[in-house]
């Protein structure tokens, strides 16, 4: 009997739902339970993330859970796990990646090209304004936090305040909702978050189930969220800073590409490396001291 711990949204339960998937067809005796919990970023739902605790807001039950052992594999949106991992616990596998790009969800399906002068766009993440502010400077960028599917009828609501937002792709997908989208936004021109649309499996250093999860591990997903991470990390600043990063697996190489911006969006920093999946780590590295150099401590001091 494995037990599954996962955030109680519909988008977090359908993920678990998947990695009790992967982990049936690899481990065909497996007994999977999926467990539920209510995260602090879940009970307040209002207030921005940066108010609220930023780091592990979304993950910080699960991973009590597991300490206590009330579970013993705890599913993730990777892109919100804190870099810093505690030496108890480890990711130990990732899933195959879904699309990693973020969309714009219009009322009126209209591209963000297309929308009103003055349009209000929805979304409560710096990476995302920034990139929003870069390409449409008169934009008015408007709160918004929920779930997936909170999010999705508020930018439709006729009378709303919202002529569109911005989600993940990858949502969306698992919950069957493409058909909402008005626009998907080339990765190299609208950069997603490190992690975003891999699914972690985390579990404690110690437990033998370490073992059988690596047996579900998606071996380009992890070289390139890894070498994500790794940048972000190295940068020194957290999730909710306005970075993005996307690694790809080409051939025999991986390909990870970095994004600093400035808050208003008026600067927006680009770095590329390229190197072997053996070493993500080190590019990842390797990618946020080209950023430095280029000048990506000042865009992240001017933010704070």
């Amino acid at each position: 009997m494995l037990r599954i711990g996962a955030r109680a949204s519909a988008l977090a339960r359908r993920q678990a739902d998947l990695a009790a998937e992967a982990l049936r067809l690899a481990q065909p005796d497996a007994v999977c339970e999926v467990v539920a919990f209510s995260t602090r970023g879940d009970r307040d739902p209002d207030r921005p993330l940066p108010e609220i605790g930023g780091k592990g807001v979304f993950t910080a039950e699960l991973e009590a859970a597991l300490r206590n052992g009330a579970i013993a594999v705890a599913v993730h949106s990777l892109k919100d796990l804190p870099t810093e991992e505690s030496p108890d616990l480890v990711v130990a596998a990732v899933l195959e990646r879904a699309d990693p790009c973020d969309v714009l969800v219009s009322r009126t399906r209209r591209r963000l090209a297309d929308l009103p002068p003055r349009p209000g766009i929805g979304t409560s993440c710096l990476r995302r304004e920034a990139q929003i502010a870069a390409l449409r400077p008169d934009a008015r960028l408007l709160p918004l936090r929920g779930n997936v599917e909170t999010r999705v009828r508020k930018a439709t609501e006729p009378d709303g305040p919202y002529d569109a937002i911005v989600l993940a792709a990858a949502g969306l997908a698992r919950l069957g909702l493409e058909a909402v989208v008005a626009e998907r936004f080339a990765p190299d021109r609208f950069f997603p978050a490190p992690g975003q649309g891999a699914i972690a499996l985390q579990c404690r250093t110690d437990d033998p189930l370490r073992d059988a999860l690596r047996t579900v591990n998606h071996a380009p997903t992890w070289a390139a969220v890894a070498a994500e991470r790794a940048f972000l990390a190295a940068l020194g600043c957290g999730c909710s800073a306005p970075v993005g990063a996307l690694g790809r697996v080409e051939g025999d190489r991986l390909v990870v590409r970095g994004m600093v911006a400035s808050a208003d969006g008026r600067a927006l920093l680009r770095v590329e490396r390229t190197g072997s999946p053996a070493g993500a780590e080190a590019l990842g590295r390797a990618l946020a001291a080209a950023a430095l150099e280029a000048g990506a401590a000042d865009l992240l001091a001017a933010r704070s």
